[in-house]
C-alpha cells in the first residue's frame, strides 16, 4: 500500500495562503506600531515645545524675621509676560508670607531678587507657581 500525503511537498508550489496572511498581519502591525510611535513623539514634541515659560528659586536668605529674599530665574519666550508667585513658611510648613512677582520684559531669561515680607520668622521658601498671560 502506498503511503498517502496529506499536505503538498514544502517549497514546491508557493506559499500557502496561512503564510501570506502572517505576512500580511506583520505588515500592518508594523505599519501601526510606527504610527503610534510618531503619535506619541509629536505628542512630546509639542508638549515640550509648547512650554513657554519655566522658574526656579536659585536660592533664599532669610534676612530678618519679617522678610525673606528669593533669587528666582525665569526662562521664557522672549515677548512672554506673565506673574510668578513665592511663599515663605514656617518649620511647621504654614505660610507665613506670599509675594507675586510681575515680569514683563522683553528678555529670555530673568534673574531677580524679590522679598518676600512674612509675619514671623521663615525657614523656607519656594515657587508656588507661574502664570502667563
Amino acid at each position: 500500500m502506498a503511503a498517502v500525503r496529506e499536505q503538498l511537498p514544502q517549497g514546491r508550489y508557493g506559499r500557502s495562503a496561512d503564510q501570506r496572511a502572517d505576512r500580511k498581519l506583520k505588515i500592518v502591525g508594523a505599519a501601526l506600531a510606527v504610527a503610534l510611535l510618531g503619535v506619541i513623539a509629536w505628542i512630546g514634541f509639542d508638549y515640550v515645545g509648547g512650554q513657554s515659560l519655566s522658574a526656579q528659586v536659585i536660592k533664599f536668605k532669610v534676612v530678618s524675621d519679617t522678610s525673606v529674599e528669593v533669587h528666582l530665574e525665569v526662562v521664557k519666550d522672549k515677548n512672554a509676560k506673565g506673574t510668578c508667585t513665592l511663599r515663605a513658611q514656617q518649620t511647621s510648613g504654614d505660610d507665613v508670607g506670599r509675594a507675586d512677582f510681575r515680569f514683563d520684559e522683553p528678555v529670555k531669561q530673568i534673574d531677580r531678587v524679590v522679598t518676600i515680607t512674612t509675619t514671623s520668622r521663615a525657614t523656607a521658601a519656594d515657587l508656588v507657581g507661574c502664570q502667563s498671560d
